[in-house]
């Protein structure tokens, strides 16, 4: 039996949230919530079928994955980094030309000697050999990280959950390089850290989404053509 309420999440937070209201607006499609713009929940005037969730962006994703929600907005990147088994419960529907950023391996500036991939793994090895410990890589993407790390044959690496700000890692006692998202490159320059040439590991932007569950109701699928009509 195919339900007859659209749950659709959006990003709380941030510039991916107002990026995603905008889609609405333009749409003529008025989101309204009781409580104000603090109320994590909402709906559409005049569409009753239709409730909305104000979530945390990687929590749109999971909540794709196993079918509470229909319909979501996020981030490519946050996809990618899920477990498998919940990527291949959700189908990207469209990408948008904003919340682009690119996923990247960044290095201490002083490293002069390090430029590419090649010559991470040689410092790696040297942690192993000369230290006896492994290179520590911050991220908030260990999934991605180790896929990339391994698929260039670097592979004495300890990867080191970052729960804040990532850049600060190198330079703390924490890690000595890192994996981040970033657009433009800046905030990693002003602390003083350098993208590896080849160190991009995937290209991001935000994505309209819905549950595999989900994709044969109706309504859904009206929905998702207006929404996507540019």
């Amino acid at each position: 039996m195919i339900k007859d309420v659209i749950n659709i999440g959006i990003p709380s937070k941030g510039r991916l949230r107002k990026d995603v209201l905008n889609i609405f607006k333009k749409k003529k499609l008025k989101l309204v919530s009781e409580r104000g713009e603090r109320d994590l929940f909402g709906s559409i005037k005049n569409k009753n079928n239709i409730k909305v969730v104000y979530l945390h962006a990687r929590e749109i994703i999971q909540r794709l994955g196993d079918g509470s929600l229909d319909l979501g907005f996020s981030g490519f990147d946050l996809l990618k980094e899920s477990e498998i088994n919940i990527q291949n419960k959700v189908n990207v529907t469209k990408k948008y030309n904003f919340g682009k950023a690119t996923l990247v391996v960044a290095i201490p500036d002083e490293w002069i000697d390090v430029q590419t991939i090649a010559d991470l793994e040689e410092i790696a090895f040297e942690f192993k050999d000369k230290k006896k410990k492994r290179l520590r890589v911050g991220t908030k993407y260990p999934n991605l990280t180790r896929d990339f790390l391994f698929s260039k044959g670097v592979t004495q690496f300890k990867l080191v959950d970052s729960l804040g700000a990532t850049e600060t890692y190198p330079f703390t006692g924490s890690a000595e390089i890192i994996t981040d998202i970033t657009s433009t490159g800046e905030t990693l320059r002003a602390n003083n850290l350098r993208i590896l040439k080849d160190g991009e590991i995937l290209n991001s932007e935000a994505c309209m989404m819905i549950s595999k569950s989900s994709s044969k109701n109706r309504n859904l699928q009206s929905l998702v053509k207006l929404l996507s009509k540019n």
